[in-house]
């Protein structure tokens, strides 16, 4: 996985001294910008997107964007002295056993499997917030009456269950001091 994100900093200080660090802030990430479109090639204008964002990717959707150069398998490691005794005497067929040639079939299923369970993926803070958000709505919506007016539900079910909007709002009021 790798992330791409806007810089981030700690400031105290008056009015002066803020503006100071948000400068500082602009420069860094005009500075990792300009690294980035070095390495990937990408616009500025698409990067800077990215990084407000907070993008997560995983391996391969690193490579397409040209964030990293290629896979690190696990073949690209020489195994533990353990590992190897362990994959010899697993390695050796018993008697009876033979080994079959897989026919091309099963051999082109396999790299499909393979090639499916690796799927790109691109995914940003505000779009995993959001989607969290609207999962919370939907499941402690407040049921509607015969007339389509939301019901009088208390602050707190009995079973300590609370609103959509109670919970959008006390999430809203944790940002504040995060």
């Amino acid at each position: 996985m790798m992330m791409i994100h806007n810089p981030s900093t700690i400031a105290m200080g008056d009015h002066a001294e803020m503006q100071k660090a948000i400068e500082m802030l602009d420069e860094v990430k005009e500075s990792i910008i300009n690294a980035y479109v070095l390495k990937t090639g990408l616009s500025r204008a698409r990067l800077s997107h990215l990084m407000d964002a907070e993008t997560w990717m995983n391996a391969n959707t690193a490579i397409e964007l040209g964030f990293a150069d290629g896979l690190i398998t696990r073949d690209a490691f020489p195994p533990k002295k353990e590992e190897e005794e362990e994959e010899t005497e697993e390695e050796k067929p018993d008697e009876e056993e033979t080994e079959e040639e897989p026919d091309e079939e099963e051999e082109s299923t396999e790299k499909e499997k393979k090639k499916d369970s690796v799927h790109s993926m691109l995914f940003s803070r505000k779009a995993t917030n959001n989607a969290l958000l609207n999962k919370l709505e939907r499941h402690y919506r407040k049921p509607k009456t015969k007339q389509g007016l939301q019901a009088e539900i208390p602050m707190e079910e009995p079973d300590g269950s609370r609103s959509a909007d109670e919970v959008r709002d006390r999430l809203n009021l944790m940002k504040k001091f995060l």
